[in-house]
């Protein structure tokens, strides 16, 4: 590659969640292309960028001879994946960027990338993603407050789902397969309550109703913690031994438990040898009965709040509450989890991110920099502080 030649980006999957960053990735002064495994979708689905972007069938020989050293390759692929990905391009000399939870795999390559002067940055897209950059931000806000002490026990909770703007009996709808949610149905979750760690074997474990302040009052929605959470307590900097409740978890509808109900009574019954075959056939009729239809707008809620208490007093609170439905631009859900994925391949080639394995910013001046571009993009943020 002759110095004059700027980097491309690789966008690896056009499915529905793509389309937004990818559309804003066609906008920058750098070559593009999308390679995915169905030319046809890939080219109906970008039609009105087709001139401003490559489209290619992915076939991974080519794909190996297209990439050159300082190209950004973004995986939107499924996370089974992204090692194949990430492993291509620390051999091309190429950066990586996906959305998904960085693996014990992934992070294993944090040294080789730092060797070579890449970034393999994950966790950048809504849940993990545009959560850790509010979470980081209070943090820091509660570190430079007069309130801050050594001492205070700390709460953080972390909630983020998705469901149709327009309610309907089943409290959800499917932006894509049901199959990995179905999946989550039987993952256990880990937190912390109380002080002590918390766990589960399935979200109806844990379930509990859960206020959020929204700018026209208070919802009540239905919460559970997912996957493990303690290890963001490192992430985000906290003292773990003040840390009293630590839960990143997700947000259904009021309602969505009942609805669900048969469901989860079929799921609690079944074995291991069963569960692949019978998920398989569960995804394929709620993607008939609970699709989106087209252009149906979608709504997505994320909140995040932090608190410090003394002596059994609240003496610091604050939030950050997203809230966001569907519009021309597409799903709220596709816009807040590609976007930021876009913003972190033009930080990559900004210079703006250290070499290694990382996830979404944690520096003030970068983190808020995302937060303000996305709500100049239209998205709904509020910031509260709650004891003022």
């Amino acid at each position: 590659m002759t110095s004059n030649m700027k980097p491309t980006i690789h966008w690896l999957g056009a499915g529905l969640s793509s389309k937004p960053g990818i559309k804003l990735l066609a906008e920058s002064e750098h070559p593009l292309i999308v390679w995915n495994r169905s030319l046809a979708k890939a080219k109906a689905t970008l039609a009105d960028i087709f001139d401003k972007t490559i489209i290619m069938q992915l076939d991974w020989d080519v794909l190996a001879m297209t990439i050159n050293p300082g190209d950004v390759v973004v995986s939107m692929l499924p996370v089974t994946k992204h090692m194949q990905v990430a492993t291509l391009c620390l051999d091309k000399q190429a950066h990586f960027v996906s959305s998904s939870y960085i693996s014990a795999d992934m992070a294993a390559l944090h040294d080789q990338a730092k060797a070579l002067n890449l970034c393999l940055i994950n966790e950048v897209g809504l849940d993990p993603g545009i959560d850790h950059l509010f979470a980081h931000d209070l943090v820091d806000q509660y570190r430079n407050s007069a309130q801050f002490n050594p001492d205070n026990e700390l709460y953080f909770r972390s909630y983020c789902g998705g469901f149709p703007k327009i309610v309907n009996d089943f409290k959800y709808k499917f932006s894509w397969s049901p199959l990995g949610m179905l999946k989550a149905l039987k993952s256990p979750a880990k937190w912390i309550s109380e002080g002590e760690i918390k766990t589960s074997q399935a979200p109806w474990e844990a379930l509990r109703d859960y206020r959020v302040e929204l700018g026209s009052g208070q919802e009540t929605f239905q919460a559970y913690p997912n996957r493990d959470s303690p290890p963001f307590i490192e992430q985000y900097q906290l003292a773990d031994d003040k840390v009293k409740e630590f839960v990143r978890g997700t947000l259904r509808l009021s309602g969505w438990s009942t609805a669900w109900q048969y469901l989860f009574d079929e799921i609690a019954q079944l074995s291991a040898q069963e569960s692949e075959a019978r998920f398989t056939e569960i995804s394929q009729q709620l993607e008939q009965q609970y699709a989106y239809d087209d252009d149906e707008p979608d709504r997505v809620v994320l909140y995040v709040e932090f608190e410090a208490k003394q002596a059994d007093e609240k003496i610091w609170q604050q939030s950050y509450l997203l809230d966001c439905t569907g519009n021309e631009s597409g799903q709220a859900m596709a816009r807040l989890v590609s976007t930021p994925v876009a913003f972190a391949v033009l930080s990559v080639l900004n210079n703006e991110i250290n070499a290694g394995v990382s996830a979404a910013p944690k520096e003030p001046k970068q983190l808020q920099n995302w937060i303000s571009r996305l709500t100049n993009l239209g998205e709904s943020i509020t910031k509260r502080n709650h004891l003022a």
